[in-house]
């Protein structure tokens, strides 16, 4: 029988098929994955905008707690032991001792 007259079956035509297009359906498969991973998944681009919203959240506590830390050192420098400041220490003796003469007028900071 000359090759040209070879019948392929149904079943085989089947077989034929999926062997030509399963690896291009398991190529396009795997780089939708990846696209819909690229804009919609944790690290995509629809979630940089929750990420700058975060950086900016997270510099505004930052500035509160730098300028916090400015604040504490300074009352720290100003209890130096070779150079303290008489008025520090009146402040933290009153308050620790809560000790004020009735004249006396106190005026919180904070």
């Amino acid at each position: 029988m000359p090759a040209a007259a070879v019948r392929v079956r149904p079943r085989h035509r089947a077989r034929t098929l999926l062997r030509k297009a399963g690896l291009p359906a398991a190529a396009l498969i795997l780089m939708g994955f990846f696209g819909y991973y690229a804009v919609l998944g944790p690290n995509g681009v629809l979630s940089y905008r929750d990420y700058t919203r975060q950086l900016e959240k997270r510099q505004a506590e930052y500035a509160a707690l730098d300028k916090k830390r400015a604040e504490l050192k300074n009352r720290v420098a100003l209890l130096d032991p070779n150079d303290t400041d008489p008025d520090i220490v009146d402040e933290l003796a009153r308050k620790k001792l809560n000790v004020a003469h009735p004249d006396e007028v106190i005026v919180p900071l904070r």
